[in-house]
């Protein structure tokens, strides 16, 4: 194996606050992969840490990317186990499963088919904000251990299977469930999994392909969802689900192919949880709906508000003892008999689970039907640069202070009021400000718009109108 040697410092729009990632030939490059593989391995080899699994995705680039990882890993003396071709949770369960120090995984997650990333792990807590500041010092400097490793092939797919369906426990209800992985990740273990389970299943788009045929891997994106919805009418079945393209987010359509979001499955994923663990905290995001936070109360959990990130929440999960968490973006976290991390194909287990053992009749479109229907915005991006954002966000919490708002700043502001709340956040990944709005009522709604719009003028940003104009569901 040849020596790395020294290279230039990673291009700086590629360390991010969760992640790395980075578009393939512009910013970032296999002799970039191999860097990152040093610098990680020195972090990892400082904990006196002796091995680091390393996963990779479907996309074109992965196993180029991948390659150039594992021997900059190896150069720092460090084993490294290649699990291959799966979803990220797979690699996270691999370091737990093969007691591995860290792991690493080459992914671009729902991100365009030229780009691509890596996301980490180190003593099984996720590796994010100062942790890849770190690294890419270490990058910048060249200082690298230097020492003997060794490559060993560990296929995990069959265990991680396994372990998924182990928490199966479904009732005697035999679904139709409709599953469209996007030619992502998650479609290398899907076939092994729908095996174990009962019921009839129906594959879209299982195919394994980087360049993404069918449609973009984002079940975030409503257009992405319209092959299932398609499909799922079709078959006439009780369930649709999706999966983004390294398979740690999930998407989910009842059996008459509307949308549940990620507040609405925790809301539902929430209620066996606190059966078996009274009082326990729940965790959502700042962009989930009150609904959300007003039903764990009532079903007599603690519903804690955190700032949107899943490396935090994660984090955040494990400071408090949370057994299930999750973002809007379809980043579902169980602790409850699993191990805190984001995994979609296990929360689609335990979904599934429950809706097969609910009564007779009960449905999850009969329990979509029930729940509150709030209006809100989509979330709402404005161009802001990073080197701006923050600093705006610093006047806006002057300016609500000042006049006295009820509002939480744990993550941006979530200014609340009696016709609902409106939330600003500056992103951490992209050079955009992000804003959502909630009322019980459409009139409710324009005036929460027209307070965020008014707030922002007053610290010098005015909203464009096309912008707040956006249909609301």
């Amino acid at each position: 194996m040849s020596d790395p040697g020294p290279r230039p410092a990673l291009h700086p729009s590629i360390l991010r606050e969760y992640d790395i990632r980075g578009i393939l030939g512009e910013t970032l490059s296999a002799d970039d992969a191999r860097v990152i593989g040093c610098a990680f391995g020195s972090i990892v080899g400082k904990g006196g840490g002796a091995s680091v699994c390393v996963g990779r995705d479907g996309r074109l680039s992965s196993p180029e990317l991948e390659q150039a990882l594992v021997e900059g890993l190896a150069s720092t003396g460090l084993e490294v186990r290649r699990v291959g071709l799966g979803p990220t949770p797979m690699l996270y369960f691999a370091v737990r499963h093969t007691g591995a120090a860290a792991g690493i995984m080459v992914t671009g997650s729902h991100n365009p088919p030229d780009h691509n990333g890596f996301k980490m792990l180190l003593d099984k807590r996720p590796f994010y904000g100062t942790d890849i500041a770190l690294l890419g010092r270490i990058a910048a400097e060249a200082a690298f251990r230097r020492g003997k490793g060794r490559v060993v092939e560990t296929p995990v797919a069959e265990a991680y299977v396994e372990r998924l369906l182990q928490d199966w426990d479904g009732g005697e209800r035999a679904l139709t469930v409709v599953w469209d992985p996007g030619n992502g990740a998650a479609g290398a273990v899907l076939p092994q999994l729908i095996d174990g389970l009962p019921g009839n299943h129906i594959i879209l788009n299982g195919a394994v392909d980087g360049t993404f045929p069918a449609h973009h891997p984002d079940p975030t994106e409503p257009e992405t969802l319209e092959q299932l919805r398609a499909a799922v009418l079709r078959e006439g079945a009780d369930v649709g689900v999706a999966f983004d393209g390294d398979g740690d987010r999930i998407g989910l359509l009842d059996g008459r192919g509307r949308i549940l979001w990620g507040d609405q499955m925790l809301a539902l994923l929430a209620e066996p949880v606190l059966e078996e663990r009274p009082g326990a905290p729940i965790i959502a995001d700042v962009k989930a709906s009150q609904a959300l936070f007003d039903h764990i109360a009532a079903l007599g959990g603690t519903p804690l508000m955190y700032r949107t990130g899943h490396s935090l929440i994660k984090a955040y999960m494990t400071e408090v003892g949370a057994p299930l968490a999750g973002e809007m973006s379809g980043h579902i976290f169980f602790a409850d008999r699993y191990y805190g991390f984001d995994d979609a194909l296990y929360a689609a287990v335990r979904l599934l689970g429950m809706v097969a053992g609910w009564p007779e009749g009960e449905t999850l479109a009969t329990r979509l039907d029930a729940m509150p229907k709030p209006i809100n915005t989509p979330e709402l991006r404005f161009p802001c640069p990073d080197s701006e954002k923050f600093a705006v966000m610093g006047r806006v919490k002057e300016t609500l202070t000042e006049r006295g708002a009820t509002f939480s700043d744990v993550d941006g502001v979530r200014v609340s009021r009696d016709d609902g709340w409106w939330l600003l956040r500056a992103s951490n990944t992209q050079a955009v400000l992000v804003a959502r709005c909630e009322a019980g009522t459409p009139a409710g709604l324009e005036r929460l718009k027209a307070d965020l719009s008014e707030t922002l003028a007053g610290v010098g940003m005015p909203v464009p109108p096309e912008v707040l104009n956006v249909k609301a569901g």
